[in-house]
């Protein structure tokens, strides 16, 4: 185990970067969060964003009234259009890197019309190199959009089954979360949060208020409410230990989870 800096670069110029009394030594290093007093929002593009104005704009307003109090890093889904995009490129037999590359099309779509309809307040949407000019809009407006979908572009790992990406826009926004270690991340879907089963389908589903990504996977419910490999994500994860998912067609639910309310459903790392 490295006890100082010089000890770790030893072993950083002399074993394989997968070694693991390397890792290990990596380990020990203290944590640093870039942007501790931010909160990442990710707004369902199928569940809210493709439901138009209705869904939309009240839920601006409440971004805008909650900007005051808070920093938000507001990130986008991807939704119905991207389905359509890999329905068409999978019957294409095109791989997994390119559906990729088509769901952030989507997903950026989708911010460039949230930073739109937010322009007047000051907020813009970024992507790529503008990323780092992140810590100077929450300075100056405490708030900025982006599109969800990571940037693995034909880099992403394949799918176990098939080839639709398996890091889609949850878990784009997730890792900037954990990355810029947020204190706080929300997912804004059009349901109150997870059930035992799919509400749209079955009457007798009952609401889950809180679960650990362990008791999601023993009951079967690992791809019900968000990404399958988001899970796997926050069981690893070092700064973001737990999400939240709200129903933003409820006008006030996106503001009292901000403000620190068990509002919907909350799934923690262990």
């Amino acid at each position: 185990m490295a006890n100082t800096t010089a000890e770790l670069e030893a072993l950083l110029s002399q074993r394989s970067l997968t070694d693991a009394q390397l890792l290990a030594a990596a380990e020990t290093s203290a944590d640093f969060r870039i942007l501790p007093d931010a909160t990442v929002l990710k707004i369902g593009g199928q569940s809210v964003i493709d439901r138009g104005r209705a869904a939309v704009y009240p839920l601006i307003d409440e971004i805008v009234a909650a900007r005051k109090n808070h920093k938000l890093l507001i990130g986008t889904g991807a939704g119905t259009r991207a389905r359509h995009l890999y329905s068409i490129a999978a019957e294409l037999n095109l791989p997994a890197g390119v559906l990729a590359q088509l769901g952030a099309s989507v997903a950026d779509q989708n911010a460039e019309m949230l930073g739109q309809l937010l322009a007047k307040h000051g907020i813009s949407k970024v992507d790529g190199a503008g990323l780092s000019a992140v810590p100077l809009y929450l300075a100056e407006v405490n708030a900025v959009v982006f599109g969800g979908m990571p940037p693995y572009s034909l880099w992403t790992r394949p799918a176990p089954e098939g080839v639709i990406p398996p890091y889609r826009t949850d878990a784009g926004c997730f890792l900037l979360a954990e990355q810029f270690g947020c204190k706080q991340m929300i997912f804004v879907k059009d349901e109150n949060g997870l059930y035992s089963a799919n509400p749209k389908t079955d009457k007798d589903a009952t609401f889950i208020p809180k679960i650990s990504v362990d008791e999601m996977k023993a009951r079967g419910l690992a791809d019900s409410i968000l990404e399958f490999p988001m899970l796997d994500l926050l069981k690893k994860a070092r700064h973001v230990r737990e999400v939240q998912v709200v129903n933003g067609l409820i006008p006030g639910n996106l503001t009292r989870a901000l403000a620190g309310e068990h509002v919907g459903t909350i799934i923690t790392a262990s």
